[in-house]
């Protein structure tokens, strides 16, 4: 079997995505534009070949690079980034060299455009938010008369909270039409509510054979006001959001992939979506969660996500035994500019022994994921609440 991997080197965590493939005897084909000496160890091991091109967004270096590796080993069966921002390349190339295995060009578009995702909901009797496509001033009033203050504005395609706003008021709604970016932009009416997503790890008959959830705050506000991040997944999926989840990927008829798809767990009640801890579909992203999470869900789950996927990808099954014991795994980052009552060497003395991961982040991911981060793995709720006021405390 031969699998392209798209950028394997980005986020360096997915090595082990190569390695596990690797270890079920599949060739792992390897393009991207970072030099094959700057690749780390592991992932070296695990690649049969590594194409690079001088650049992932030229489609016809890219192209040319798959019709290489095809030429030399194959016909090619998979070809996956696991990268929201290659996800329609991924599609273009599937659909070019006929690999069935994965989203085509004909179907991308209700994975990328949330006006079209906010379609499959409907059709779905999944409950989710009231959505205007931006247009004129006038459409966005008749609008806001419907839901009310505040709204939320982002694009229509679009990754995390990029670009994204909150609405209080008309005179908010004034200036954002004043500054109306020239591409398509969604409006939702505001729910108050906790993200929560549904991580699942598909086989060919959209039935899932790995299933997780993460609490998320509002990345959005992370971002536009500089907050620190945290985050945590829990140790069970409750049962209403697996049902919902569930839903949702037979809706949008996807397979074979690891999927992240974000749910708001209502705080508030809100006519026509549901009561207090009832779940809406927020927007569907058909990789896996970003950053480190995948390894959060590892510590979470003392599991190996990475090998129930390439267990999938080679037999369309899961090998993996559940484990007996779960935990919470809660990431806390720390940011430059800001102050903290305690010093990495006091986090260190008290969370020691629960740390599984603590590093310096990429520069690309500060402003959203911070520049330091501490993840452990705790017991409880509590546990979880009392480590991020110890790393975040001002």
């Amino acid at each position: 079997m031969n699998y392209v991997f798209i950028s394997p080197n980005f986020p360096h965590t997915y090595w082990q995505f190569c390695d596990r493939l690797h270890r079920n005897g599949i060739n792992v084909l390897g393009i991207g534009d970072a030099s094959y000496d700057s690749l780390e160890e592991p992932l070296k091991a695990a690649l049969t070949e590594y194409y690079r091109v001088d650049s992932l967004e030229d489609y016809d270096q890219v192209y040319r690079a798959v019709a290489f590796l095809a030429f030399r080993y194959g016909k090619i069966d998979w070809i996956e980034s696991m990268n929201e921002y290659w996800l329609e390349q991924d599609a273009r190339l599937r659909t070019d060299f006929n690999v069935t295995t994965g989203i085509r060009s004909d179907r991308i578009s209700f994975i990328k455009e949330k006006s079209l995702m906010k379609k499959l909901y409907l059709d779905a009797g999944i409950p989710t938010a009231r959505q205007h496509a931006v247009s004129g001033l006038e459409a966005a009033r008749a609008f806001v008369s419907r839901v009310g203050f505040p709204v939320i504005v982002k694009p229509d395609v679009g990754v995390g909270a990029t670009n994204t706003w909150k609405l209080e008021n008309e005179a908010d709604l004034e200036a954002f039409y004043g500054r109306l970016p020239a591409v398509p932009y969604v409006m939702e009416e505001f729910i108050e509510g906790e993200i929560c997503s549904y991580d699942a790890i598909l086989d060919s008959a959209c039935e899932p054979l790995f299933e997780s959830m993460t609490v998320w705050p509002p990345v959005m506000d992370i971002v536009n006001r500089d907050l620190d991040l945290m985050y945590y997944t829990c140790p069970e999926v409750p049962p209403a959001l697996r049902e919902l989840g569930r839903k949702t990927v037979k809706a949008f008829g996807v397979d074979r992939r690891f999927v992240h798809l974000e749910f708001f767990r209502l705080t508030k009640a809100r006519p026509g979506l549901g009561e207090v801890g009832d779940f809406a579909a927020l927007e569907v992203n058909m990789r896996p969660a970003g950053g480190y999470t995948p390894d959060m869900m590892d510590f979470a789950h003392s599991t190996d996500v990475y090998r129930i996927y390439a267990d999938m990808v080679a037999w369309d099954c899961r090998k993996v035994p559940e484990a007996p014991e779960h935990f919470y795994c809660v990431y806390a980052s720390r940011k430059d500019g800001h102050t903290y009552a305690r010093t990495h060497e006091e986090i260190m003395a008290r969370y020691g022994t629960q740390m599984v991961m603590q590093e310096e982040m990429p520069p690309m991911n500060w402003p959203q994921m911070g520049r330091y981060m501490y993840t452990a793995r705790l017991k409880t709720f509590e546990e979880v609440r009392d480590f991020i006021r110890f790393v975040q405390d001002p």
